[in-house]
């Protein structure tokens, strides 16, 4: 049985007052890439729906339909006549998701791998030689250890990190 949680929904809206223009018109789904593909088990109206209706257990426990598939494109964003911010909306949730441990796999593989080495996708040595080769500048990223000053101080590193300290 779904249960209305009033003090998340409260959270939702005062994070975000344009969800409360939503009416549902479902403009998002229609035009969201990702909805397409998945045949419409990604499902904007949907997420938005359960926000409205302060469904926290669908969204951050169970997470139907699931809020990571998003690929913060924007197109619902361009395209709703309400000007709702649902990728705000979608991040929020996220979050909430992220603080409950309620995250994809890869979602940990990228963390951890931007924590060890600044990037979610390590530059392999045969790429840089190429880069080198072609002329080609080299890739500059931020010092590890703002990286990791950085995600210490916003609790990322911690929960990253927690299954392999």
């Amino acid at each position: 049985m779904n249960v209305i949680n009033f003090d998340f929904r409260n959270e939702v809206l005062k994070h975000n007052a344009s969800l409360s223009y939503c009416y549902q018109c479902s403009t998002c789904s229609g035009g969201c890439p990702i909805a397409l593909i998945t045949n419409g088990k990604y499902n904007p109206r949907k997420i938005i729906e359960e926000a409205i209706l302060g469904l926290q257990d669908k969204l951050i426990e169970r997470q139907d339909p699931n809020p990571w598939l998003c690929s913060t494109c924007q197109r619902c964003v361009e395209l709703c006549p309400q000007n709702v911010e649902l990728t705000e909306i979608f991040t929020l949730i996220k979050n909430r998701c992220f603080e409950n441990h309620k995250y994809p796999e890869a979602f940990y593989i990228q963390g951890h791998s931007v924590y060890e080495n600044g990037v979610a996708i390590p530059y392999s040595n045969a790429i840089i030689v190429r880069r080198k080769n072609l002329g080609l500048p080299v890739i500059k990223t931020a010092p590890i250890e703002e990286i990791q000053m950085l995600m210490k101080e916003t609790n990322f590193e911690k929960n990253i990190l927690k299954g392999t300290e």
